[in-house]
């Protein structure tokens, strides 16, 4: 699931999360990642298929020289794929998240080999926007206020961003009572 939500219901935090000493553990706690459809077993499940796939037609040529001329390439092409699907699992390997506190909101954005970019608000004046044309992608979700104004959650999909914006708004309303 792109989006867990967390919200403590009063118990003491003595997890070791993040907390701020004067107010406890956050309001609202969001965290979103980008949908990964390949799991670790159906990984392996692709690779072993892919791989018996393209040795079929192998078994016709086993035990002669075309074989060992053939078999560098097929395995060649086995771990080419074999490191397509990792590049592609580790710049997936992004995630927000989003803590919501009475008096402050904080974003931070975790991308692989990136410094983490965080920014942070009083949600009294913190505006949940919704672009639904004219964003960098469909139904484009973006925080205003504070220094400037950020976007969220930019790989979910449009309609997980408008429930995000429904999420938000109704924890920025209660914080700010």
């Amino acid at each position: 699931m792109p989006v867990l939500i967390d919200t403590p219901n009063g118990a003491p935090d003595i997890t070791g999360a993040l907390s701020r000493p004067d107010q406890g553990a956050p309001r609202l706690r969001l965290r979103l990642t980008p949908h990964k459809s390949l799991t670790p077993e159906g990984f392996v499940w692709f690779i072993g298929v892919t791989a018996a796939l393209i040795a079929v037609p192998l078994v016709s040529i086993l035990g002669t020289a075309v074989f060992w001329a053939l078999l560098p390439f097929v395995a060649a092409s086995v771990w080419a794929i074999w490191v397509a699907l990792k590049r592609s699992w580790r710049d997936r390997d992004i995630w927000e998240e989003v803590l919501v506190w009475d008096d402050l909101i904080r974003l931070e954005r975790h991308e692989p080999n990136r410094p983490i970019r965080d920014w942070e608000a009083n949600p009294y004046w913190v505006r949940v926007a919704l672009y639904p044309r004219g964003g960098p992608v469909p139904q484009y979700l973006t925080l205003q206020g504070g220094p400037r104004e950020v976007e969220l959650g930019a790989f979910l999909t449009p309609p997980e961003r408008v429930g995000l914006k429904q999420t938000l708004e109704s924890a920025l309303r209660t914080a700010a009572l």
